[in-house]
């Protein structure tokens, strides 16, 4: 079978340089696109990979180098990128090679140098991914199992970022909101790295005592303070041939920053009271909740720390942007916490999952997880999970949301022709019958969705016969 043409997207409102690439492209069988402004070329990478992205330095709409985070995280295997200039910047330089560009080109005349270098870079990025690719399918099924639940878009980008990562020695970044699953993905890069064998050390910065934070980091000597009456190994010794895992990193003190960015680059510390470095071979991994980069304006947080934190940057996506993957989380949820506890399983009503996929979930899936297990709790000897099971809070919010939905209906509809709410006012029995139409619509979307249009599975999850299922299909206009 042939192998699918690679693929360069040049950015670049200069026109002179786009043309030179396209007729060497042209020559070599290259696909080539250009994009005319910074803008543009965003948009065009999100919708299709390329192996390699040139792109000038600075154009109208903003400064290249400070836009690699989106080029790199848009697909989940990231193109090598080759920002070119005529004249160079030291400061964008620096911020570009950090971030893991293939290449910061400073040329006066760049479309003499560019097709060589692009040359080299597409031949480095083939070999890269036929190298790795048998491999990185093999860790996405076991990353699949690790917990990490969902088929949405959103959550196979990271389960695919997660797979190169472990496969890496290289410091990583998680970020998401509280409940995304940070831990479990540390733990499950861990696990599929080469340090598997060692500890994955977990260090919970926001329980760090303010008067004991080098102690328990670096470990000290007999006699350096008070109470110090033997001597104590710190957390980076522990994690010496592993990981060593720093949760919410964002509240680490300012004054330890410093000293732990020395850590990182050297990978050596000093005890506390000692005078003699030690060494330890670990891998770090961060994560938090929190906007960093506006902690490092606000000037509580290092940006050189930032900076050596994120050789990878992991943004897991909060729940309400993966709404695809509620009904799985919950099936796999109810199975696992059933087996745990021996517990018959229990079933789930169509409204329940209805409130389900109509709540935000502010807890993400920690929220989705404790909700579930509080209706279980909730149902006793009943077999089957319905609305008055969940929380309060959920249910009103649902209701509330539903009701703010109709009032910014119907204003609309009133401005559109003031007449309108009262011509049109349906009776109590209409205005249900069509939220209850409304809601079986999405239910069964989901539905298929989630069995993959699997009628055997509908049927068995919705409780309803074929027959009944297939009148619902044909009433609604759904195509399975």
């Amino acid at each position: 079978m042939s192998r699918p043409a690679q693929s360069v997207l040049i950015i670049d409102t200069d026109k002179n340089i786009p043309d030179s690439l396209q007729t060497y492209a042209d020559a070599m069988g290259i696909h080539a696109i250009h994009a005319s402004s910074l803008h543009k070329g965003l948009q065009i990478n999100r919708n299709k990979s390329y192996d390699v992205i040139l792109i000038r330095d600075i154009l109208p709409d903003g400064i290249a180098c400070y836009e690699i985070e989106n080029l790199l995280t848009a697909q989940p295997d990231p193109p090598e990128i080759i920002i070119y200039t005529t004249q160079g910047n030291a400061e964008h330089a620096e911020h570009a090679l950090k971030c893991g560009v293939w290449d910061y080109v400073i040329d006066p005349t760049p479309e003499n140098s560019l097709p060589e270098l692009l040359g080299r870079a597409l031949r480095y990025h083939q070999s890269k991914t036929s190298d790795t690719q048998s491999e990185k399918q093999a860790i996405l099924h076991e990353l699949s199992g690790h917990g990490i639940i969902g088929r949405s878009k959103a959550i196979q980008n990271c389960l695919n970022l997660a797979a190169r990562i472990s496969q890496t020695d290289a410091n990583v970044l998680i970020t998401g909101e509280s409940g995304t699953g940070k831990e479990l993905f540390a733990s499950a890069i861990h696990k599929f790295s080469s340090r598997s064998h060692k500890s994955l050390t977990v260090v919970d910065c926001a329980s760090l005592p303010s008067t004991l934070v080098e102690s328990i980091l670096f470990g000290h000597t007999k006699g350096s303070f008070t109470g110090a009456d033997k001597a104590q190994q710190g957390l980076i010794s522990q994690s010496d041939g592993g990981t060593l895992f720093l949760d919410e990193i964002g509240e680490m003190p300012f004054e330890i920053q410093k000293k732990f960015l020395r850590v990182i680059q050297e990978r050596t510390y000093r005890p506390v009271g000692s005078n003699v470095e030690v060494k330890s071979n670990f891998r770090l991994i961060a994560a938090t909740n929190k906007d960093l980069h506006a902690m490092v304006k606000e000037g509580s947080f290092r940006e050189d720390l930032l900076f050596r934190l994120r050789t990878f940057h992991l943004e897991l996506p909060p729940l309400r942007h993966r709404s695809a993957d509620i009904t799985e989380l919950a099936y796999y949820f109810r199975d696992n916490y059933c087996k745990s506890r021996k517990l018959k399983k229990k079933k789930f009503s169509t409204d329940y999952l209805m409130i389900l996929n109509q709540y935000d979930w502010p807890g993400n899936v920690r929220e989705l997880f404790q909700a579930i297990e509080r209706s279980i709790a909730e149902t006793e000897d009943s077999t089957t999970l319905y609305p008055q099971h969940l929380p309060m809070r959920i249910r009103l919010q649902v209701t509330r949301n539903k009701l703010q939905n109709q009032e910014k209906t119907g204003t609309q509809a009133m401005a559109a022709d003031p007449g309108s709410g009262l011509k049109s006012l349906a009776s109590l029995k209409e205005a249900r019958d069509r939220a209850i139409e409304a809601e079986e619509k999405k239910y069964l979307e989901s539905l298929l969705a989630f069995t993959d249009g699997n009628i055997k599975k509908c049927c068995e999850i919705s409780e309803l016969s074929r027959s009944r299922f297939y009148d619902l299909l044909k009433k609604y206009k759904i195509s399975k």
